[in-house]
């Protein structure tokens, strides 16, 4: 008798496991198969790559322009994946074949200067991959369509909040401290920030120095201490994780920083005085859905700014308003105006 209750309870036992691998786990993958088949079914298969030249994390460009996309993606239900391709440039175009080789995205979206050359390279090998590319330029490739910021506008705004900064601490100089240089940076953004800063003085000059990356926060801090012992008194920061180090010094000296493409104001509150923005997650979005809506102007190129409402300056944070007098404020607001007003024209 106590044989077959062992027998009965071992039955039941076995039973009891059976049915938690056959029944429990199944379910489970059956309802992400499921929902994998939902998704594809209703984006018909289409999926968007971002590449991200760089990583998302610290970058609040990259971060939007990941938002704005799948912002797109979600309304649309069309999937979308980020692939991140890291710091080293020379391994973004071999990232960027291998996605457009493996003919899985319908679009590919991505922003930096660099992109829309190395785009034209790989759309040579694979002319049926469509580009939405931000913050570059190049027309005429039916495969692309690019779309780049007013960078005189936003640099010029960068420039004159810098030089009112400096000159009510008593200087004549400021700084400014880029990841690399570029033909953006040379061309567009140094003129932009040299004419915003001698708008307030024409006497004022800058002091430019390159990190030679966009991760050296250490590098950043040496330059910008270097940069302060020689006299600027605020300095512009345009290097990605690098930034940190330029807060650092200004913050251990009294100088201040002005920050560009998104708001700074929270990395050292009263320190960070000016922050020149773009709204990247409003143009990726905007753009993504005109592509899904099969309107995207592929081989054109456009620029927006200020007027478009795509490069801003932020005003009304609380840390702008404690940090800055409102005799600047005031100063830094009536120039903006006449920016949107058209009666400040900037033009590249």
């Amino acid at each position: 008798m106590k044989h077959w209750k062992t027998a009965i309870k071992t039955i039941v036992l076995c039973a009891g496991i059976v049915m938690l691998f056959s029944c429990g786990k199944p379910k489970q993958a059956s309802n992400a198969a499921a929902a994998a088949d939902a998704n594809a079914a209703g984006a018909g298969d289409m999926v968007i790559g971002v590449f991200i030249p760089g990583v998302m994390a610290g970058s609040a460009t990259y971060e939007m322009l990941a938002q704005g996309v799948e912002r797109a993606g979600k309304e649309k239900n069309v999937a979308v994946r980020v692939v991140e391709a890291g710091y080293n440039q020379a391994e973004w175009e071999t990232i960027l074949t291998s996605m457009a080789a493996s003919g899985s995205y319908s679009l590919i979206v991505s922003s930096n200067p660099s992109l829309p050359a190395i785009a034209e390279s790989v759309s040579a090998k694979f002319p049926k991959q469509k580009f939405l590319l931000l913050d570059g330029n190049l027309a005429g490739n039916a495969a692309i369509y690019t779309v780049r910021y007013n960078q005189t506008e936003q640099a010029y705004m960068a420039g004159y909040i810098a030089a009112l900064e400096a000159r009510d601490l008593g200087g004549t100089k400021v700084g400014l401290v880029a990841g690399q240089e570029y033909p953006a940076m040379n061309e567009i953004i140094m003129p932009g920030y040299i004419r915003g800063v001698q708008a307030v003085d024409p006497s004022f000059t800058v002091d430019f120095r390159v990190v030679g990356n966009w991760f050296d926060a250490g590098k950043a801090a040496s330059l910008a201490r270097d940069m302060i012992a020689r006299g600027a008194k605020a300095i512009l920061c345009i290097a990605g994780g690098a930034n940190e180090g330029v807060v650092q010094a200004a913050n251990e000296s009294g100088a201040k920083v002005v920050w560009f493409d998104s708001n700074g104001y929270a990395a050292r509150p009263g320190t960070v005085v000016g922050s020149s923005v773009i709204r990247q997650d409003k143009l990726a979005y905007e753009k993504t859905l005109l592509f899904l809506e099969g309107s995207l102007p592929f081989g054109a190129a456009d620029i927006v700014g200020v007027a478009e409402g795509y490069v801003d300056f932020i005003e009304d944070d609380p840390d702008y308003k404690t940090a800055v007098s409102e005799t600047i404020r005031e100063k830094q607001a009536d120039m903006i105006a006449r920016i949107r007003n058209g009666s400040l024209v900037l033009q590249e």
